[in-house]
């Protein structure tokens, strides 16, 4: 460690020159150095390897078994540095091989994902998606770790210090299934709470939510007899029963099971948000698959 805090990387080209040409005048050509300056570096080389490393012959100059012993690993090393130091390569989602790993509920698997996944599949045929459970404390860390490239989490609960990008804002409707008796129109605030909903509840067994803290600020509270953890399983219900519920339009657009009215109560929307580490903010494959998520959704 102490030989590398002396050590200049011009010295190692300078001798990586050498080692090649067996020559001062010629390695300082092919540096575009002065002779003088490639001398002054031979001497600095000399003293930190203690070795005199190149001696003078015949023809030119002589290699020592230390410098024989140096010249492979350092034409190694001096290639990788200069791997290193390249810029970075286009992506071609062609040819790509990438497996990418997002973190998602089902909702925005339906919302986000499944809208992307044709295009996606298209353009990189030769890439793999894994989704994993959206665990939002969870986020930043597995970011950081590269356990994730990708989040989808709404923008005012998305943890600090992530690279965000809003995807699209979402509204919440009422929904039952189609023809429910008691949605053929709008119903009043106290119809609506008179109806028997259904909640998501992402942490489990929750049965309040924001559309209970807008109609508190009312003095009204409605009937929430059933909390799941998904919206998959919501939908069913919806489908099948006479339940009823808040839910955000993107999901339920274009179902004929269903019957979507505006609600009488109005519950603030939010914004869906594409989450991103810095570790990745600038890399070309990644910068692709933001690009190509972005325009579908």
């Amino acid at each position: 460690m102490n030989n590398l805090r002396r050590l200049d990387l011009n010295l190692l080209v300078t001798l990586d020159a050498l080692l090649s040409e067996h020559n001062v005048t010629r390695a300082a050509e092919r540096l575009n150095f002065s002779q003088p300056s490639v001398s002054v570096h031979l001497a600095k080389l000399r003293e930190i390897f203690g070795d005199p490393l190149l001696l003078p012959g015949p023809r030119g100059m002589r290699p020592t078994a230390r410098a024989d012993e140096l010249r492979e690993p350092l034409r190694e090393a001096l290639d990788a540095l200069e791997h290193v130091m390249s810029p970075a390569k286009a992506f071609d989602p062609a040819t790509a091989t990438q497996t990418w790993r997002v973190a998602a509920t089902d909702y925005s698997e339906s919302t986000v994902l499944l809208p992307a996944l044709k295009a996606l599949r298209s353009a990189a045929p030769g890439t793999r998606l894994s989704v994993v459970e959206m665990v939002p404390p969870r986020i930043a860390k597995q970011a950081e770790r590269g356990e994730i490239d990708l989040a989808f989490h709404t923008s005012d609960e998305s943890p600090l210090g992530m690279h965000r990008r809003v995807l699209f804002t979402e509204r919440y409707v009422l929904a039952g299934r189609a023809g429910h008796p008691r949605l053929k129109r709008r119903p009043t605030p106290a119809q609506f709470c008179e109806l028997e909903h259904v909640i998501v509840s992402p942490d489990g067994g929750g049965f309040r939510g924001v559309t209970d803290e807008a109609l508190g600020q009312l003095g009204l509270t409605r009937r929430v007899v059933l909390s799941v953890p998904h919206f998959l399983f919501m939908l069913s219900v919806l489908a099948s029963t006479d339940l009823v519920a808040m839910v955000p339009e993107r999901l339920v657009r274009n179902m004929s099971a269903l019957q979507i009215v505006k609600p009488p109560v109005d519950v603030p929307g939010y914004e869906m948000g594409m989450l991103w580490h810095e570790r990745c903010h600038r890399d070309p494959a990644h910068r692709w698959l933001r690009e190509q998520i972005a325009n579908a959704a």
